[in-house]
């Protein structure tokens, strides 16, 4: 059963601007990834289907496959990961959560749902859908 990862997505509030910056490192790198200290244990559960989930404004609202995980040193000789990500960004039932740092496990159970076609093509914004969501209404 895949493993998931969630994430706190700093300094970014939109999932559009998530986009926007991946696609700007896809420009610069080829690849999409995002840089952890932290190597995962769990990878081949990890690798075995799971997404990133990011948390943006104290919500989960988007998931990003997981490809691969690389680890390497770093310039100031430190250890470090990089997460691999897959391009497409999958919005998802967005579900409060506290902040914390680094990254932490998220079992398949415990994962929100994707949006469905009519939900994402929906005019609610993501923030009012959120507040919907979280009074039992949508």
């Amino acid at each position: 059963m895949a493993l998931n990862m969630l994430k706190l997505c700093v300094g970014v509030s939109e999932i559009q601007q998530l986009a926007d910056y991946q696609k700007t490192r896809l420009k610069e790198n080829k690849r999409i990834f995002h840089v952890t200290r932290m190597v995962p244990r769990r990878q081949k559960e990890l690798l075995d289907g799971g997404s990133l989930y990011w948390v943006m404004r104290g919500k989960i609202l988007v998931r990003q496959r997981l490809t691969d995980i690389e680890e390497f040193t770093d310039p100031e000789g430190i250890r470090r990961c990089r997460l691999m990500l897959g391009q497409e960004l999958v919005p998802v039932r967005p579900v409060p959560r506290r902040a914390f740092q680094g990254w932490r496990y998220l079992k398949q159970e415990d994962t929100s749902p994707d949006l469905t076609s009519a939900e994402r093509e929906s005019d609610i914004p993501v923030e009012m859908r959120a507040e919907l969501i979280e009074l039992g209404l949508l």
